[in-house]
């Protein structure tokens, strides 16, 4: 992977927000949580899909903070328009594993 420089991850623009909800997505082709996520201020509430669902159930991620990249364009996922992206890691399985603050911060809040 080659380098960047600061102001090319300056323009990747990863925010806080809080799930104000979260449903199953059985239409997507891998199994998939559509979310609802509040960035609070400018940036509003936004939604997006994510395959995460060997480690969460919908009903648990209402209230997480979590990560995201609130600067990328609109993309159609199935019948679904995701707004975000919202960021994890794998496990040793490959299964993505969300990451957020771990302590709660203002909805909004920009990765440093």
């Amino acid at each position: 992977m080659g380098e960047i420089t600061f102001d090319d991850f300056l323009k990747v623009d990863v925010r806080v927000g809080t799930v104000l909800r979260a449903e199953p997505y059985p239409e997507a082709r891998k199994p998939a949580i559509k979310l609802w996520i509040d960035f609070g201020g400018d940036i509003g509430e936004k939604k997006t899909s994510a395959q995460i669902t060997a480690h969460y159930a919908p009903e648990a991620l209402v209230g997480r903070q979590v990560m995201a990249v609130v600067n990328f364009p609109p993309r159609q996922i199935g019948k679904f328009m995701s707004e975000v992206l919202v960021l994890g890691l794998p496990d040793a399985d490959g299964e993505i594993v969300l990451i957020g603050p771990d302590h709660p911060v203002p909805l909004g809040g920009r990765l440093h």
